[in-house]
């Protein structure tokens, strides 16, 4: 059973269907509510089961209820894919300040709420007939590189980083894998998130790129949550081919 919040497009929408087609019955969470009924008809319609949950993670209650309510109604909880997020550029002496909060609401606070909300229902899923249990995080090579014109989006997702490695050190030998998965460029709506000139700057730097998409780290998150147990992919960095930075 899996909870994968940001599930209303891109790569969450892309993470549901492939857990769902490995079998798992997937809590697809998000705010879009009439997108997530969708999502959960199209995975319905494959065979498939989906539990669509309207939630704002930045809202601690909210996150905590969405979890509650994935273990009530699918059983139990064995992986939390952390995909929610909001990613807002731009240079620091320019951008308004509720852009920095915003990301820090979404990409930092929702992330850590989702995640001790379903640390004690994943480790009880570890001792279970899995005999494992994941929590994937999706950050971002922003995560590595601090760059030019991203730098509080840069410090959201070096946090996630830190939080996981400690939190790995805390739980892998209770079975809890804890990992990342680190985009570069993809095609999602990400970007369209953002003030038009900011934007525009976006697209400019990736218009003679083949970039990824959503399926590409969906296939990325697949196989880190079906390693034997024995096996902790920790961290993956998924770039396009053609990205230097």
């Amino acid at each position: 059973m899996a909870l994968v919040t940001g599930a209303s497009s891109g790569i969450g929408e892309a993470t549901a269907k492939r857990l769902a087609r490995e079998g798992a019955a997937v809590a697809i969470a998000a705010r879009r509510t009439d997108r997530l009924e969708a999502l959960g008809g199209e995975i319905a319609d494959a065979g498939g089961t989906a539990l669509p949950i309207e939630v704002d993670l930045a809202q601690r209650e909210q996150a905590e209820g969405a979890v509650a309510r994935t273990v009530e109604e699918l059983g139990r909880l064995d992986v939390l894919v952390n995909n929610a997020g909001v990613m807002l550029l731009g240079p620091i002496l320019e951008a308004p300040v509720e852009e920095w909060e915003q990301m820090i609401e979404v990409n930092l606070r929702g992330l850590m709420y989702a995640s001790k909300a379903a640390i004690p229902h994943l480790l009880e899923a570890a001792e279970g007939e899995r005999g494992v249990a994941d929590i994937v995080s999706i950050s971002s090579v922003a995560g590595r590189i601090a760059r030019r014109g991203s730098g509080v989006y840069n410090a959201t997702k070096f946090g996630v980083g830190a939080f996981s490695e400690s939190l790995r050190q805390e739980v892998t030998r209770r079975h809890l894998r804890v990992s990342l998965v680190e985009p570069g460029a993809v095609a999602t709506e990400l970007q369209g998130h953002n003030r038009p000139e900011v934007k525009e700057s976006i697209e400019k730097r990736f218009e003679d790129m083949e970039i990824l998409q959503a399926e590409d780290i969906a296939d990325a998150i697949g196989y880190v949550v079906t390693r034997p147990r024995h096996v902790a992919v920790n961290e993956i960095l998924v770039r396009p081919t053609e990205q230097e930075q």
